[in-house]
């Protein structure tokens, strides 16, 4: 069984690196870097994958506000929590929100958006989001690297694949879990400031 995921890992990986970095995105580079380290992909493929990802991910949306702000998805992504507050940010400061959107967990699918129905050129948009995505998926692929170069030193040289899948895993849900409750905590304070502000 573990070698039937492994050899999946192994083929479709990267696929999965690139298709969770599309969306929100951290964990899927994370162990994209972690199994770089395992030697199952390589650590550029693995870092390109992550950073062709996210910034195809921030340009859907930055596409969908700028082209389809009228479109009932677009205008149900701008009532969540945080719109508001984004959209005022990249009025007042395009460039540094671009650059810093994709860090903002539970921000970035209505940043992507907010950008997009604001005035900044897509030219602009489009070469601060390639600079964003490209240090986003190099923090996050080699921090995946280190996690796995520390899980080494810890558990031994002498990991097998079951054991190397299954920190990859525990790895991967526990940044999704620690992703959740920051994502869940960020949005309850935006509700308290809008409903402040109404």
């Amino acid at each position: 069984m573990t070698d039937a995921i492994h050899n999946l890992i192994e083929q479709y990986g990267l696929i999965a690196v690139f298709l969770g970095c599309v969306a929100e995105g951290e964990s899927a580079a994370l162990l994209g870097g972690f199994f770089a380290h395992q030697h199952v992909f390589v650590l550029w493929q693995a870092f390109l994958a992550a950073a062709i990802g996210a910034f195809l991910g921030d340009s859907f949306f930055f596409i969908l506000g700028r082209s389809f702000a009228d479109h009932p998805f677009v205008v149900k992504l701008k009532g969540r929590p945080g719109f508001s507050h984004a959209y005022r940010l990249v009025s007042t400061h395009p460039d540094i929100f671009v650059l810093s959107n994709r860090f903002i967990y539970g921000l970035r699918l209505v940043g992507g958006i907010a950008a997009g129905l604001s005035g900044i050129a897509v030219t602009r948009f489009v070469i601060l989001n390639a600079i964003s995505s490209m240090i986003w998926a190099g923090l996050f692929t080699t921090i995946g690297y280190v996690f796995g170069l520390g899980a080494e030193r810890i558990v031994g040289e002498a990991l097998v694949r079951h054991e190397r899948l299954l920190i990859a895993l525990a790895i991967g849900l526990g940044v999704a879990v620690l992703a959740w409750f920051v994502a869940n905590h960020v949005a309850k304070k935006e509700r308290a400031k809008d409903a402040k502000e109404t």
